[in-house]
């Protein structure tokens, strides 16, 4: 686990995950959000995540994933220098913080089915 200052907290992981603002999960994912329209198809669905992968092994992805892939098209969500991949916003910063790491781990991780 990342250094943090509060449990993780699974639910605030699923909002983080399904807002396209913030998590920005859903522009390349899909998943389990039946209430979302217009979920992505570049990467692997997000349902069986848990299942396939272990809480270790998500935040890794989730860290950094060009280190398991250099190929990927996913961002680092928690890496600030030498990012390419991202929006003019997020230069410079992190997209999410250590506790919204947590928070997305702990939730990718109850995606069992």
């Amino acid at each position: 686990p990342l250094a943090t200052t509060r449990p993780a907290d699974a639910a605030n992981g699923r909002r983080i995950v399904a807002d396209r603002r913030r998590g920005l999960c859903l522009l390349c994912h899909s998943g389990p959000f039946p209430e979302e329209r217009f979920q992505g198809n570049l990467a692997p669905s997000l349902a069986g995540a848990g299942a396939r992968w272990s809480a270790g092994q998500l935040r890794y992805r989730l860290i950094d994933s060009a280190r398991l892939n250099r190929e990927t098209i996913m961002p680092p969500y928690y890496r600030a220098e030498g990012q390419n991949r991202v929006g003019p916003a997020f230069v410079g910063r992190t997209i999410l913080t250590a506790e919204e790491i947590e928070d997305v781990t702990a939730f990718l991780a109850t995606l069992a089915e």
